[in-house]
């Protein structure tokens, strides 16, 4: 972090990445969204932008990221990612060579629908400059279970303890990122 300017989508997209291939970290991020209904991309920029730029989101910002790429999640992600999996078992004539081709060609896809993702909320971060400073580790792990909390909803955050570790697991592989 040598300069105060807003972060830009190709050093959050790395980012995103790089975290994302560490071990463990695709297991818990599938696992707090199809257990929490964690936006993985919305978390992993929420997290590079505590972790990388120093910038402290608060329940209320991780409110408005959402708000500002659910349309987009959900109208072009979500439908993604249902044919992908689909074609994985069937119908037929799926699964096939044929049929994995196209799941490839779909998959393609999702990710490039996730850095489009990623642009909006970088967009949306854009509002803060980075910090002259690291985040702590406490501060880092705040972000991660704002964003658990606000895909679990007020009536469901007691079911945040059960996903204690692979918020651990992200926060662990965060900590080993920026060594």
């Amino acid at each position: 972090m040598t300069d105060d300017s807003p972060p830009t989508a190709s050093e959050s997209w790395a980012f995103a990445l790089k975290l994302y291939a560490e071990p463990g970290v695709p297991e818990a991020c599938l696992k707090l969204q199809a257990e929490a209904g964690v936006d993985v991309m919305l978390l992993l920029v929420a997290t590079f932008a505590v972790a990388q730029q120093g910038i402290h989101l608060t329940p209320s910002d991780i409110e408005n990221m959402d708000r500002t790429c659910r349309p987009w999640r959900e109208q072009i992600v979500h439908p993604l990612r249902t044919i992908r999996t689909a074609l994985k078992l069937g119908p037929a004539p799926a699964p096939s060579v044929a049929s994995e081709q196209l799941r490839a060609q779909i998959k393609a896809g999702e990710l490039a629908a996730e850095s489009l993702e990623n642009d909006l909320l970088v967009a949306w971060l854009g509002q803060y400059a980075s910090q002259q400073r690291r985040s702590t580790r406490d501060e880092v792990s705040n972000v991660l279970h704002h964003v658990v909390r606000h895909a679990l909803g007020k009536e469901h955050h007691h079911r945040i303890d059960g996903l204690s570790p692979a918020i651990g697991a992200i926060l662990s592989a965060t900590d080993k990122l920026l060594q």
